[in-house]
């Protein structure tokens, strides 16, 4: 070969056989998310951008791992790096100079040292998380790649000969790189990118927390998502773009429990759904050990008994953003899930059993309870809430939620009144005029429910006048928040904490301090990772003494509590409990307290039998303390 073409020239065309080879397999990929339907993307926004979302964006995550960051910046930048140089080498004056060809070899020498990172991780056991399969090939194609590229660049360097053996292994690996763009490893580098740019949410990349759900169009012809064709090609895109780490399945509550899902399998089905040819899945599977099944392609059914996803796996989703969080490659599961249930909820009417009441009362009485909604405000007997009915205006609207039915929430709400009247807050409620926001219905697919419930509680407030609206129910302030403005209902939302701990700042409440209770504090995942607020509860706790100790899992990457998404009516049954394990992870603090800032969580964790802490909403703790002062 080298008799007939000097390696000056074989050499960078190797290289650019892999970028042709690696242009031809994307494209064949691309045809595959072209069958998805239309979606806006802002290109010009997402290119100029692309750059800082994966080295600050992407990083920050990645970085998490501090291992996957160090493997994944000397591996990728070596590979670049190198594959660059070389393809430069086309240029006689660069192709001519040893110094240059000793600069390549340093740079395929760095990709060297990469794919030994990589291959630690998978040889010689797999780390349990990752797949396998194709993924297993990975190491000894960068190896190869790299040696055969780094034994080239020396021999040119120094002007010897010899370049048979090193030639043809850097064509063996560069060229099987180029080729697992299509179905392997490598599909992840050239879909990540391109999902970057062409991101469904791309208020991540901005600083605030994009996490409400789109509005589904209800005069639409299809309802929700049955076959990969209904999504979006972007998110096509981003199903391809995983990279089969297995974060978001050691994230996963409901994976831990042993129910049937895995996110990252989930994904990976959803990309075998699309496509007949996909290889083999060879990771984790869904707890329980179903295997895949169904026909595959762009119009075939994705859920059902007899297909690739069991609606189990659907249910059992707590839609709590854990895997989301987690994604280094910043795919949406929940949206995914979200898609699939719309479908199945309001095209085939296949809710969970146990769902069907809830949802049904919901749609008849404003409340999945069926309660009247005047009884909302009995928790408050004694206090004589104030009714905007009666007022007509307020500073602070208190938006109760479904927790005000509840015995024991009923406290949590006795106590913030009762601080509310300490700081002399002027505020008042809906009462009866307040229906259920329609969380639990959107979660569950209802969006019909959800945008009927929606605009009527819209009306109702557009009646009054108020500054901004206190609720202690995350759910509820998401709703409020982050998806009524959809919908035409644009509100100062603020949680219960954060009103608390501005009211303690400013004088207006006085605790004293409980320097003899230890607590830790459980974040909601509708407060933490769907809002971003992490540090007002904290601050309310720490401003009344409490020695606070944190879980191996807080903040924005605390474990759901297993209430969210309407997984309590769903009901799927799994090996363990989502609650219990939370408990034990809490216990493991030695904390006395679970402190606790939403109705869910206090209803699950004190479901818990054997826990061996209180649970107490964090307004009860500081009504304690203000007492305490007096």
């Amino acid at each position: 070969m080298t008799s007939l073409m000097p390696p000056t020239t074989v050499f960078p065309g190797l290289v650019w056989a892999m970028a042709a080879l690696a242009l031809v397999q994307a494209s064949r990929r691309a045809a595959l998310w072209r069958v998805g339907a239309a979606a806006p993307v802002a290109w010009l926004h997402g290119l100029a951008r692309l750059p800082r979302r994966y080295l600050v964006d992407v990083h920050a995550i990645v970085a998490r791992d501090a291992y996957a960051s160090r493997m994944h910046a000397v591996v990728a930048g070596g590979l670049l790096a190198a594959s660059v140089l070389t393809a430069l080498a086309i240029l006689p004056p660069l192709a001519q100079s040893r110094a240059y060809w000793l600069v390549v070899a340093l740079a395929f020498a760095v990709t060297a040292a990469g794919a030994i990172l990589v291959g630690a991780r998978r040889y010689p056991e797999k780390q349990k998380r990752l797949s396998a399969g194709r993924f297993q090939i990975l190491p000894v194609l960068l190896v190869a790649y790299a040696v055969g590229g780094t034994l080239t660049a020396l021999l040119l360097a120094l002007g010897s000969d010899g370049f048979v053996v090193p030639l043809a292994l850097a064509a063996a690996g560069g060229l099987g790189l180029a080729f697992e763009v299509r179905h392997g490893p490598m599909r992840h580098a050239a879909a990540g990118a391109l999902h970057l740019v062409a991101h469904p949410r791309p208020g991540r990349f901005e600083g605030r927390p994009d996490t409400a759900l789109q509005p589904l169009d209800l005069d639409a012809p299809r309802l929700g998502a049955e076959m990969p064709a209904d999504f979006t090609w972007n998110r096509l895109l981003s199903y391809d773009a995983c990279v089969s780490c297995g974060r978001c399945e050691i994230a996963c509550p409901a994976f831990a429990a042993g129910q049937p899902l895995n996110p990252k399998r989930l994904i990976q089905d959803l990309v075998a759904g699309l496509n007949p040819e996909e290889p083999l899945y060879a990771g984790n599977p869904y707890p329980g050990g179903r295997g895949a099944e169904g026909e595959r392609g762009p119009l075939a059914r994705l859920i059902g008994p007899d297909a690739r996803i069991h609606p189990d796996t659907l249910w059992s989703c707590t839609t709590c953003r854990a895997c989301v969080e987690e994604c280094p490659m910043m795919i949406e599961h929940v949206d995914a899930v979200v898609s699939l249930r719309r479908y199945q909820t309001l095209e085939r009417g296949a809710l969970p059993e146990k769902a069907v009441g809830p949802v049904t009362e919901l749609r008849q009485a404003g409340d999945p309870g069926g309660r009247p909604l005047a009884a909302r405000t009995d928790f408050a007997a004694g206090l004589d809430l104030p009714l905007m009915a009666e007022r007509g205006q307020a500073d602070v609207l208190l938006w109760l939620g479904e927790g005000a039915y509840d015995l024991r929430y009923g406290r949590t709400l006795r106590a913030l009144v009762r601080l509310l009247r300490q700081a002399n807050v002027d505020f008042a409620v809906l009462g009866a005029e307040e229906r259920d926001t329609g969380d639990l219905a959107r979660r569950l697919g209802d969006e019909a429910t959800f945008q009927a419930l929606a605009r009527e509680n819209i009306g109702t407030l557009s009646k009054y006048r108020f500054g901004r609206i206190v609720t202690a129910d995350p759910h509820a302030l998401h709703a409020l928040r982050n998806e009524y403005p959809a919908f035409g209902g644009h509100y100062t939302v603020v949680h219960h904490t954060a009103l608390l701990m501005e009211l303690i700042r400013a004088g207006r409440l006085s605790p004293g301090r409980l320097p003899d209770l230890s607590v830790t504090y459980h974040d909601p995942c509708y407060l933490a990772r769907y809002n971003g607020e992490t540090e007002a509860p904290r601050a309310v706790l720490d401003a009344i003494g409490l020695t606070r100790i944190e879980m191996a899992r807080s903040g924005k990457r605390a474990m759901c509590c297993g209430g969210g998404g309407g997984a309590p009516v769903s009901d799927v049954p799994g090996e363990r409990r989502i609650p219990d394990l939370r408990m034990a992870q809490a216990a493991e603090t030695g904390a006395g307290i679970v402190a606790v800032a939403c109705p869910s969580c206090t209803a699950m964790l004190e479901g818990v039998t054997d826990r061996k802490a209180d649970i107490r909403d964090v307004a009860e703790l500081l009504l304690q303390a203000v007492e305490a002062g007096r």
